[in-house]
């Protein structure tokens, strides 16, 4: 049986090629060229995102280890649950060379309001202008401030989830190795079709018409994320999740994925590296679905069904 688009999801991205006819090509390796298509596409995808009313942010700043200072935006929802209550620290997509609190602004707002559980968005700095661990530790950096203020927030420090999709999925599982690591509480982590090993350089031609973010897109954002390390045995496991060694102790982990996205086969390795290691897990693959379906297709069967499951992994904290 050969591969297929989800007949709703076939029917929006059909839609959507006939629009995109005039957008320029991105060569491999033009990371600029990238981070530019790319921050339109996601601009226009929150426009697809269902409105949400009824959540407050707040904006704050932490200042990392090297002295820079990095934005943190906290949602909290008007239908919040009792204080102490959990709280997610997230880490916004765009392959780690694109991407803002702002162009996810919608997104985290929806989580907010639909969990009633308060996130907090963290500004992480991109590649190529920091490289390597440096996009981890940033979020590590909001996990660690939230810790630090749970009492003023009203959370409780013990179940604190780091959360991330697409390229956010790489530092977000990096905080949880930081995390491990450094004996800092984690609750769990959610990562939504994460971007986690950039050795994944290796096209798949029966899926490659269906591809959303495509095997050049991937070798772009890696080699710029990792600079010279990149192909190299000297890439740390917290930059590139997926050459972690040791699997032990990690926060339990709920993970998602489309079966038509280039991530499928490190996000289900990833999550069988965990179940080997005692660490549980929920894992889904979706049929029929590429990398970002939900965002695409917000209103789609395939698109509630796993905004579904996120929002009962955050609301079980």
């Amino acid at each position: 049986m050969s591969y297929r688009l989800d007949p709703e999801l076939a029917r929006v991205l059909a839609a959507l090629s006939t629009q995109d006819t005039d957008a320029p090509s991105v060569l491999r390796g033009d990371w600029q060229a990238l981070r530019e298509t790319g921050n339109a596409g996601q601009a226009a995808l929150a426009q697809l995102v269902p409105p949400v009313t009824g959540v407050h942010t707040t904006t704050y700043a932490t200042t990392t280890d090297d002295g820079a200072s990095i934005e943190l935006r906290w949602y909290t929802a008007e239908e919040a649950g009792p204080s102490p209550s959990p709280a997610v620290v997230y880490a916004h997509g765009g392959g780690m060379i694109l991407g803002s609190l702002d162009l996810y602004d919608e997104v985290v707002s929806w989580y907010a309001a639909r969990t009633g559980v308060p996130f907090l968005s963290v500004g992480y700095r991109l590649a190529p202008d920091v490289t390597g661990t440096t996009l981890a530790e940033d979020v590590f950096r909001g996990l660690i401030w939230l810790h630090e203020h749970a009492g003023t927030l009203g959370v409780d420090p013990q179940r604190i989830a780091v959360m991330g999709d697409s390229g956010g999925g790489a530092p977000a599982a990096g905080t949880a190795i930081l995390a491990r690591n450094l004996g800092v509480p984690l609750a769990r982590q959610i990562l939504v079709y994460p971007m986690l090993d950039d050795r994944n350089q290796t096209p798949d031609p029966p899926r490659a018409k269906y591809l959303t973010w495509t095997h050049d897109n991937n070798y772009t954002a890696w080699r710029a994320v990792l600079g010279a390390d990149f192909g190299t045995d000297f890439v740390s496991p917290v930059a590139a999740p997926a050459r972690l060694t040791d699997f032990t102790g990690l926060a339990p982990a709920y993970l998602d994925v489309g079966d038509l996205d280039i991530f499928r086969d490190e996000v289900i390795a990833y999550a069988q590296n965990l179940a080997r290691a005692s660490v549980p897990i929920e894992l889904h693959v979706h049929p029929g679905a590429s990398h970002g379906w939900e965002r695409l297709a917000p209103h789609s069967g395939i698109g509630s069904r796993a905004m579904a499951d996120r929002a009962r992994a955050v609301s079980s904290l």
